[in-house]
């Protein structure tokens, strides 16, 4: 009988400590819900200046209809479509262009960047241009069409 009322006495204080355990983690749970709600804001209580802080809208190619585009001859280049003529450059290619171009870095400086040749550098950049030249011819009088 002895071992059994020490199981019983075992049973007792293991349900006692499962029990205090999940109060204290209700606890824990409630304080941590409470300061979440203090430190939350609801979007509708926000004010229209806090609204417009949440988010930025990129109007690039919002408007390309208008005169966002440019003439080169008869063609007409759009800031879309050269952003699709240089997603179709090889990777090594593309890097060329976009470090020469819009990071105004010098062929030295772009051949130590990728651990290649000045000359490599060179080849790639003017090698662009014809595959550019080709898409672009292409492509603009689709565009000019829409």
């Amino acid at each position: 009988m002895n071992n059994e009322r020490f199981e019983w006495q075992t049973r007792c204080e293991f349900n006692a400590y499962c029990k205090h355990t999940l109060r204290n983690e209700l606890i824990n749970a409630s304080k941590e819900s409470k300061r979440r709600q203090q430190r939350e804001v609801i979007f509708s209580d926000l004010a229209p200046h806090e609204e417009r802080q949440l988010f930025t809208v990129d109007k690039y190619f919002a408007n390309e209809e208008k005169d966002d585009a440019f003439r080169v001859g008869d063609l007409k280049i759009t800031a879309k479509l050269l952003a699709e003529a240089l997603r179709t450059l090889p990777d090594e290619k593309r890097k060329a262009v976009l470090l020469y171009y819009f990071v105004n870095k010098s062929d030295v400086e772009i051949a130590e960047e990728l651990g290649i040749p000045r000359s490599t550098v060179q080849y790639r950049r003017t090698s662009s241009f014809e595959q550019l030249k080709r898409y672009l011819e292409e492509r603009a009088d689709e565009w000019d069409e829409w």
